[in-house]
C-alpha cells in the first residue's frame, strides 16, 4: 500500500509491521472521516440547539463550540480515539525502525561521504533548536525532529517518513511517492503560471523531502535547496534525496535567520510548518522568505484555512491539534490576518494571494487544471481533497 522510495526500500516491513500500520491507516480513516461526519451531526441535532436555547444565538467562534461540545459523549469518545490513532501511527513504524536502523544509518553515511553529487548535506551541530521544537513531541511523535539516539543517526527522520505515509495510506492516491502538497503546489505554479519557469526553490522546515521533491519533477532544471533543525530529518532526506537522483542542498538551519543571500530564491515555500512556530517566530520567518527571494519570485505556503475563513463549528474541529497534538500555537497562528503578516514582511498588499486548490493526488488532471485556472471551484477543504494556499510575489 505504501510506495517506497530506493532509500526505503533498504528497510521493508515484516509482515506483522505491514498489518499493523494498514490497521492503524484504516482506524483513522473512519475517524477523521465516518467519525467526524456523525460528530457534526450530533453537534447540529444536540449542542446546538441547547446552546441557542440558552444564549439565544448560535456560537460566535471556535471557542464557544469546543466549550459545548466538551462533554458531549460523541466528542470525548472520537477526541480519545483520535489521540489513540495519532500514538499508534508513530508506533506502528518505530519496530520497523528499529529493527532496520543500523542498515538505514550505513547507507544514509555512505550516500553523504560521495561529494560527487547529486545535492549536498550541510548540518550545524552547534545549532541551537528552537523551544517550540525541543521543549515538546509535535504531532505526538516520540523525539520529535530533532533527538539523536546515535552518531549519524536517522531514527526520527525514517518515522517521520513511514509514519506520515500511515496517515494517508489508506487514500486512493495516484502516487505515494511525493507529497501530495508539493505536488499540488507545483502544479498549480506550473497551470495558473505556465511563463513562470524558476531555477532555484527553498523549502522551509523540508523535514525529510517529501513536499520538496514534487517541484523538481513538475519543473524541470530546477534546483531545490530544504532548510530544518533537525539534523535526523535532514540526513534522512539528503539519503531519499541521493537515491533518486535530485538536485537538493540541504541545510541544518533555523528558517528565522539563513545564511543564504539576499534574493537567491524564485520560490520560497512551506508545508504544514508555518503553525508550529510561534507568533513572533512566523513573523521572523516571513521577513527572511522576503529577503531570500528574487524580485520576480513567489513565496508561497500551504497551510490550514484562517479563522475567518471557516465557520465556527470547523474551527473547532481543525483547533484540536492545538489542544491535544502537541501543536500549542496552532489557533493562534490560524486567528492571524495573513494579508497584514506578509505585508508587514515586506511584500505589497497587492501582490498577495490565498486560494484553495485541489490535491493533485485526488483528482481528475483535467479537473484540477480547470481549478487552477480558476474556471471552477475547488473541492471544500477537508481529509485532503483540497490545500488551501497563500503567499504573494515579490517585485
Amino acid at each position: 500500500m505504501f510506495s517506497l522510495t530506493g532509500f526505503e526500500e533498504k528497510a521493508p516491513p515484516s509482515h506483522d509491521e505491514y498489518a499493523r500500520q494498514m490497521f492503524v491507516s484504516v482506524l483513522r480513516k473512519r475517524i477523521m472521516a465516518d467519525m467526524a461526519i456523525e460528530m457534526r451531526e450530533a453537534y447540529r441535532e444536540e449542542v446546538l440547539p441547547g446552546f441557542v436555547r440558552e444564549h439565544g444565538r448560535e456560537p460566535a467562534d471556535g471557542r464557544e463550540v469546543r466549550r459545548a461540545m466538551l462533554h458531549h459523549p460523541y466528542f470525548k469518545a472520537w477526541s480519545a480515539l483520535r489521540y489513540a490513532a495519532q500514538e499508534m501511527t508513530w508506533w506502528s513504524v518505530m519496530p520497523q525502525v528499529e529493527r532496520n536502523l543500523q542498515s538505514l544509518v550505513d547507507s544514509a553515511r555512505e550516500l553523504a561521504k560521495d561529494r560527487s553529487g547529486p545535492g549536498s548535506l550541510r548540518l550545524d551541530p552547534a545549532l541551537e533548536i528552537p523551544r517550540d521544537v525541543s521543549a515538546l513531541d509535535i504531532h505526538l511523535m516520540p523525539g520529535c525532529f530533532h533527538t539523536e539516539h546515535q552518531a549519524d543517526d536517522v531514527a526520527q527522520g525514517a518515522v517521520y517518513t513511514l509514519g506520515t505515509a500511515v496517515f494517508g495510506g489508506a487514500l486512493k492516491l495516484r502516487s505515494h511517492r511525493m507529497g501530495g502538497v508539493g505536488a499540488s503546489i507545483a502544479h498549480w505554479l506550473r497551470v495558473r503560471y505556465p511563463e513562470f519557469h524558476p531555477r532555484k526553490l527553498l523549502d522551509l522546515g523540508c523535514t525529510t523531502g517529501s513536499n520538496l521533491f514534487p517541484y523538481l519533477a513538475i519543473h524541470p532544471g530546477l534546483e531545490g535547496y530544504g532548510v530544518d533543525v533537525g539534523a535526523p530529518m535532514l540526513r534522512y532526506a539528503h539519503a531519499r534525496a541521493r537515491g533518486m537522483g535530485l538536485n537538493v542542498h540541504f541545510s541544518q538551519q533555523n528558517a528565522e535567520s539563513m545564511d543564504f543571500a539576499d534574493g537567491t530564491f524564485d520560490i520560497v515555500c512551506s508545508s504544514f510548518f508555518l503553525h508550529e512556530q510561534s507568533v513572533k517566530a512566523t513573523r521572523r520567518i516571513l521577513q527572511e522568505a522576503w529577503r531570500v527571494l528574487k524580485p520576480g519570485g513567489v513565496m508561497v505556503h500551504m497551510e490550514l484555512p484562517p479563522a475567518s475563513e471557516v465557520d465556527a463549528y470547523y474551527n473547532f474541529y481543525l483547533d484540536w491539534d492545538a489542544y491535544y497534538n502537541n501543536e500549542p500555537h496552532y489557533a493562534a497562528f490560524r486567528g492571524l490576518e495573513f494579508p497584514k503578516e506578509v505585508a508587514s514582511a515586506g511584500f505589497e498588499p497587492r501582490d498577495y494571494f490565498q486560494t484553495r486548490i485541489p490535491n493533485w493526488g485526488t483528482v481528475p488532471e483535467q479537473e484540477f487544471e480547470e481549478c487552477a485556472r480558476g474556471e471552477r471551484e475547488a473541492p471544500a477543504h477537508g481529509n485532503g481533497a483540497s490545500w488551501f494556499i497563500f503567499g504573494a510575489w515579490k517585485r
